[in-house]
C-alpha cells in the first residue's frame, strides 16, 4: 500500500499581518523592561548628582581657580581666573593646616583603637550566653549615636567648663586641678565625646557579624570544653574580622571629617583655634575669609588623604589575611 505525501498547508494569509504587528509590540515590551531599572534609579541618580557628584566636581574646579579683588576690599571689582596648583601649594605650605592634619592623625591613632576595643568588648559581652537583658543594653549603648554631635558636645561641655562641671568641683576637693579645655587636654576631651557617640554604632556592626556565626560552631567548641574566653579569642574575633575592618575604615574617614565637636567647644575653649582641624580650616577659609579656592583645595586634600588612608589600611589587612 502506498501513501501519498501530504502537502503542508500554507499559513493563512490573515495570520501574517498579525505576526508582523506583534513583533513591534514585543520590541516595545522588551524596551520597557530594559528601561525599568533606569526609571526606578532615576530619583536616586538625580539626588546623587545634585548633592554628591555636583558639589565634588564644583570643589575640584574651584580648587584650581582664584579670585582677584581690585581695591582694598574689592570695591573696584572682583574677577576670577585659573590658578593652577597655587591653591594646593599654599594649603600645603600653611603650617596651621599641616598642624591640623597632624592633630587629627594623632587623634585617630589613639581614639580609633580605643573605641574599637570598647565596641568589640561590648559586642562580645552582649552576645555571650550569660548576658542579661541584651536588647535593653544594646539600645542603651546605641542611644548616644542618635544624639546630634552638636547637642552631645553641648551636653559634655557642661561637664568640662569650670564652675559648672561637678567633675572639676570633686577634683578640687581632693586636690586635683582638672582642666578639660586646656591646650594639652582639649583634644582628648573631644576624643571622649566622639568615643561616647560612636561606640554603640560600631558595637551594632560587630553584633550583626556575631549573629551570623552558626550555632553549631559554638556547640562544637563547648563540647570540646572551650571556655567563653577561648571561644571569643579563637572563634568570634577571627570571624568578625570583616566587621572590625569596616568599623575601622569608617572611623578613619570620620576622624578626618572632625568638625562639629571642635566648632562647638571653641566657644568655651580658647585652645581651639579657627584651624584646629582640617575641616575647620576649610570652613574658616571659605566663610570667614571668602577664599573658596584655598578652601576647596583643602577639602580635596582631605578627601585624598581619607582615600589613601582607607585604601592603605584595606590593602594592609588583605595582605595580612592572605599570609
Amino acid at each position: 500500500m502506498t501513501t501519498e505525501p501530504t502537502a503542508v498547508a500554507p499559513a493563512p494569509q490573515a495570520q501574517q499581518p498579525q505576526a508582523q504587528a506583534a513583533a513591534p509590540a514585543r520590541t516595545r515590551r522588551v524596551g520597557k523592561v530594559r528601561g525599568a531599572p533606569w526609571i526606578l534609579l532615576a530619583p536616586f541618580l538625580a539626588l546623587f548628582v545634585l548633592t554628591v557628584l555636583g558639589p565634588v566636581i564644583l570643589a575640584v574646579v574651584q580648587s584650581f581657580t582664584k579670585i582677584n579683588r581690585a581695591g582694598l576690599f574689592g570695591e573696584q571689582g572682583v574677577s576670577g581666573g585659573f590658578a593652577g596648583l597655587a591653591n594646593y601649594a599654599q594649603a600645603l605650605g600653611d603650617s596651621n593646616f599641616l598642624g591640623a592634619i597632624g592633630r587629627v592623625l594623632l587623634f585617630g591613632i589613639v581614639q580609633v583603637p580605643v573605641m574599637t576595643v570598647f565596641a568589640t568588648v561590648l559586642a562580645l559581652l552582649l552576645e555571650s550566653a550569660s548576658a542579661r537583658w541584651p536588647a535593653f543594653f544594646r539600645a542603651a549603648y546605641f542611644l548616644p549615636y542618635g544624639i546630634p554631635g552638636v547637642i552631645a558636645t553641648i551636653l559634655w561641655s557642661f561637664l568640662y567648663v569650670p564652675g559648672l562641671s561637678p567633675i572639676v568641683d570633686v577634683g578640687k576637693l581632693v586636690g586635683l586641678d582638672i582642666d578639660f579645655l586646656g591646650p594639652n587636654t582639649v583634644l582628648w576631651s573631644i576624643a571622649n565625646i566622639v568615643t561616647w557617640t560612636y561606640t554603640g554604632y560600631n558595637m551594632l556592626i560587630m553584633i550583626a557579624q556575631l549573629k551570623s556565626i552558626p550555632s553549631e560552631i559554638y556547640e562544637a567548641a563547648r563540647v570540646d570544653g572551650a571556655s567563653p574566653l577561648r571561644i571569643a579569642a579563637a572563634i568570634q574575633l577571627p570571624l568578625i574580622r570583616p566587621a572590625l575592618i569596616l568599623s575601622i575604615v569608617f572611623s578613619i574617614i570620620g576622624t578626618l571629617q572632625l568638625f562639629a565637636e571642635p566648632l562647638v567647644l571653641r566657644t568655651v575653649s580658647p585652645a581651639i583655634v579657627t584651624e584646629y582641624t582640617p575641616n575647620l580650616s576649610a570652613y574658616t577659609n571659605a566663610f570667614a575669609y571668602n577664599d573658596y579656592g584655598i578652601a576647596s583645595a583643602e577639602a580635596v586634600i582631605i578627601a585624598v588623604a581619607a582615600f589613601v588612608l582607607s585604601f592603605g589600611f584595606l590593602a594592609w589587612t588583605n595582605r595580612r589575611g592572605r599570609s
